[in-house]
This record gives structure tokens, sequence and C-alpha cells, in this order.
């Protein structure tokens, strides 16, 4: 049995959305239908929370997955323990492709793996972790109907979010990149390696911009104030619910 998640399988539903956040976690959960009082927490422990309900009808969970790629890796190989198939992470991320601006959306195609968990998992082997396309359209179709285009490409999965480096953001930038991140690499891989042992498992991102980086701006000058990011995020999350439950 899964040791983060004290959890069974009955106990998530097939589509899991997965913030970073446990607050955000309470919030998704607070749009599934009847509210928080009529959705299941599933999870509590080490702050990873969990949550199972409806939306729109269609079963749909929630689950806290820390930040960074070592904390998503724990998370999501317990939901692939506990029978989850669908994995949608909704987060943020920091803008560095040209006409990007705080509060767009960022759609991740592929996530370059410049973090610690995936080469781990790798042992140095070449490997482009994609996200799996039929998602990955649900999700721009599902902003379409919001009235939304979102930027759909290449983000680069970092460990480092303060990175001196002066050449940080023109080398990626230069590479078509859209945008740092900090966990959809290991979640494509693995969602990946349980495809290529028969499951039907499949993986999307879909990103908030927070903020823009640039050679003149830092996170810091532009990082959304808290009520800013909650309003982008909330538009996400609709189109993440929309796109998960199959309600685009």
């Amino acid at each position: 049995m899964p040791i983060h998640l004290r959890a069974e399988p009955e106990d998530y539903a097939p589509v899991v959305l997965l913030p970073g956040d446990p607050n955000r976690a309470t919030r998704i959960a607070a749009r599934f239908d009847g509210g928080l009082e009529n959705t299941r927490k599933v999870n509590e422990h080490r702050l990873l929370f969990g949550y199972t309900g409806t939306w729109q009808g269609q079963p749909v969970s929630v689950q806290t997955t820390g930040m960074g790629t070592p904390s998503l890796s724990i998370v999501v190989e317990e939901l692939l323990m506990l029978g989850v198939t669908r994995l949608i992470r909704v987060g943020t991320c920091g803008g560095i492709g040209p006409g990007i601006r705080t509060g767009d959306l960022v759609v991740a195609s592929g996530a370059t793996p410049a973090d610690g968990a995936t080469r781990t998992y790798l042992h140095a082997d070449a490997y482009a972790p994609v996200a799996d396309f039929s998602l990955a359209r649900a999700l721009v179709d599902a902003a379409a109907g919001l009235g939304v285009t979102p930027h759909v490409g290449q983000v680069a999965t970092v460990d480092v979010f303060y990175n001196p480096d002066p050449d940080y953001v023109p080398k990626w930038r230069s590479r078509g990149v859209l945008a740092f991140e900090m966990e959809s690499s290991a979640l494509f891989y693995l969602a990946a390696r349980a495809a290529g042992q028969g499951k039907d498992v499949r993986a999307a991102c879909i990103l908030t911009v927070s903020d823009v980086l640039s050679e003149e701006t830092t996170s810091e000058e532009s990082y959304l104030s808290l009520d800013e990011l909650e309003q982008a995020t909330d538009r996400m999350i609709e189109v993440a619910l929309a796109a998960g439950t199959g309600s685009a």
C-alpha cells in the first residue's frame, strides 16, 4: 500500500488534477458539485491534501503534489498504485517565450528534463518526456470553449527557482522553451512508463503564467499579486475540469 497517500484504490477517481499547493487543492475541491461539504477528503497525511467528488456529475479527484519533481514523483507513483489513469498537472510557471504575459495559460506539449528526479529515472539515457496528445488537445479545446487561446509548446522542468546564471533565460528561450516550471517532466515520464507497461495511463499539464523572466525582468518584479493569481488560476482550473471530465 502507498506510504504517503493514506488511501485505498476506490478513494480516487480515474481522473486526478495535480496542484502543487495544498491550499489550491482545497480551492479546486470547493468547485466540485455541492462544494467542500459534499466532497470527500481522501488524504491529509503530510498535508498532501486529496479530495474526491464530482464535477458536472462526473467523478474527479484532486491531489496535492508539493513542489518539485521529487515530491511529485512520490505522489504520482502512489496514485498509479491506486489505479488512477488520467493525471493533469494544474500549476504555475515563469514565462520566457515571446509574447507570453502574466495571467496567460500554457499547455505543455513536452517538458525538458532539467531536473534531478527525471534524470535519476532515466539513468542518463536520452529521452523526451511529452504529454498525451489527446489529453493536451482536450485542454486546448476546453480553453477555446471559454474564449481563451493558450500557448502550446515545450516547457523546461527545473530544480532551481532563483537561478542566478546570466544565460539562463536566453539559452532556453533560444531553444523554443515557453516557460520554466518544476514538475511536468517526471509526470510525463511516469505516465509514459505506465503506458509502456500496457496500462491506459495518460498525463497532461496546464499552467498559469505567474511571472515572466527576461534579461531585464526578474520573477520578484513581475510576479502576480495573490488576488490576480487566484483569478487566473480559477480559469485554468475550469479548463482542466472540463478537459478531464470530458465536458469541454
